[in-house]
């Protein structure tokens, strides 16, 4: 418990470490302060003006970081996925339940329940990270270099805003892995020029090197490891998927 703070908190460690984020950055501590959910969080979280804005958890996660001074802009996905995954378990507890469809047989599990705790971040390489967001691959068929960075919150914001547009306008054409690669990649054999890059990505991107970057991505992102173990009782398997996430996530009672 912080002893500035007059609320009940705890230090959430990050996923990056601190590793994304330059030294001036309060994130670059590896760490983060929250406090625990009160009546006030619950009133962000029946929000109805939040909910159908699509930031009601974006809010309740503001609201709970106690350092004021963190820009949660320049969060990365990871890390706010480890905010996310520390305030549901301070403010209702490890288990979640939730209904699971099993990958082997098809059929929908009903309330299966997991105990959040036994998530884990998963494993970085330290040498990778040099306090810059920004790394170099080189693509496997075409020989090209790309500079690259791990998206923040304000750039997924962004991502999911043209996303959202571009389906509305073309009647439901879907354009999300090419506007996430649009604000990925930092430059193509050290050419920053954005017109080139958007051209490389439409029309010089090979389908197997796009497979090879992104798979890079995200391995060396830093982030919680959200695979979980499930059984499905209707054909006896064992199963690691992916936990699902759902509305009832952060509303139990639904």
């Amino acid at each position: 418990m912080s002893k500035e703070s007059k609320f009940p908190s705890e230090v959430v460690d990050l996923p990056s470490k601190g590793l994304l984020y330059p030294k001036d950055n309060p994130l670059s501590s590896g760490q983060i302060e929250i406090k625990y959910m009160t009546a006030r969080e619950e009133d962000i979280l029946t929000s109805q003006n939040l909910i159908q804005k699509g930031v009601v958890i974006d809010e309740l996660l503001k609201s709970l970081v106690i350092n004021k001074e963190v820009k949660f802009d320049t969060i990365s996905i990871g890390d706010k996925n480890a905010i996310m995954l520390a305030a549901r378990v301070f403010g209702y507890g490890k288990d979640y339940t939730v209904d699971v469809t099993c990958p082997s047989c098809g059929i929908l599990e009903k309330e299966v329940k997991f105990d959040l705790t036994t998530l884990d971040h998963k494993e970085i390489d330290e040498k990778f990270f040099k306090g810059k967001n920004e790394y170099t691959f080189k693509l496997p068929i075409s020989k090209r270099t790309i500079t690259y960075k791990f998206l923040t919150h304000k750039d997924e914001q962004t991502a999911s805003k043209e996303i959202e547009r571009i389906v509305k306008v073309s009647k439901g054409k879907s354009a999300e892995v090419t506007t996430r690669l649009r604000h990925q990649i930092l430059s193509v054999d050290g050419d920053e020029d954005r017109e080139m890059i958007t051209n490389f990505i439409n029309n010089e991107f090979f389908a197997q090197d796009s497979r090879a970057y992104r798979t890079e991505y995200e391995r060396k992102m830093p982030n919680v490891d959200f695979e979980v173990g499930f059984y499905c009782d209707s054909c006896g398997t064992n199963n690691d998927i992916d936990l699902p996430i759902s509305v009832n996530f952060f509303w139990p009672s639904r």
